[in-house]
């Protein structure tokens, strides 16, 4: 088996070279209780920066994702701390407006595409600033959709904005104001307040885990 050395939080040690980082680090007894979620890069938990020898960039990636290689100097992130702007969702316009008097910085953007090429999700980051530079919010939505606010983006941005807190307003508004309304999940809200449910629900709450776990198994499940 071919084994290469990485430093894990300034420690020395060898793992296998087929590994991903954050196989390696349970590989060298890391027991990970931060910073691990899915498992397979949907989740953006496992931000990991990383230098590798006779390389001067610093890098970064999904733990996850990213196999190890030799020389490699890393350490996790338990979240990437950019910016990111408090607001109330109820007291907002779907507008330009709204977008650039919450993260200003989106002007700032000077379309070199770090931030596109970094995506672990393939997602075309650039593009998506380039409409909160326009205002068109239902394309930015559309476009971010799939983010898993890893924060990488930010973490290469020269001109240091947070692409991903920006893409959730954007998805935000839209899902707020902008997206048709869903009917059938309106009538089935009302349903549930008038009370439609709450015998089956009082039933269910009597049930043992055992016998859930049986009604869960059984479920009928659309094709």
């Amino acid at each position: 088996m071919e084994m290469v050395k990485i430093s894990i939080m300034g420690q020395w040690h060898e793992v296998p070279a087929s590994l991903t980082i954050q196989k390696a680090l349970e590989y060298a007894g890391y027991q990970l209780v931060r910073g691990c979620g899915c498992r397979g890069g949907f989740c953006g938990a496992c931000a990991t920066v990383y230098r590798t020898e006779g390389d001067y960039r610093l890098k970064v990636g999904l733990a996850c994702q990213t196999i190890v290689e030799d020389g490699m100097y890393l350490t996790l992130l338990p979240f990437y701390p950019a910016q990111r702007a408090d607001y109330d969702i109820d007291k907002l316009e779907p507008t330009y407006e709204t977008i650039i008097s919450i993260y200003p910085e989106v002007l700032r953007c000077v379309g070199c595409n770090t931030c596109t090429k970094v995506c672990p999700q393939d997602i075309d980051v650039m593009e998506y600033i380039a409409c909160a530079k326009r205002g068109d919010i239902a394309k930015l939505a559309d476009l971010s959709f799939d983010c898993v606010m890893c924060g990488l983006c930010a973490s290469k941005c020269p001109a240091e904005i947070a692409q991903y807190n920006v893409a959730i307003l954007a998805r935000r508004l839209y899902g707020k104001y902008l997206a048709p309304k869903a009917k059938h999940l309106a009538d089935r809200v009302k349903e549930i307040e008038e009370g439609k449910f709450d015998r089956e629900i009082e039933a269910m709450m009597q049930k043992s885990e055992d016998e859930l776990k049986k009604l869960y198994a059984a479920r009928e499940i659309e094709p």
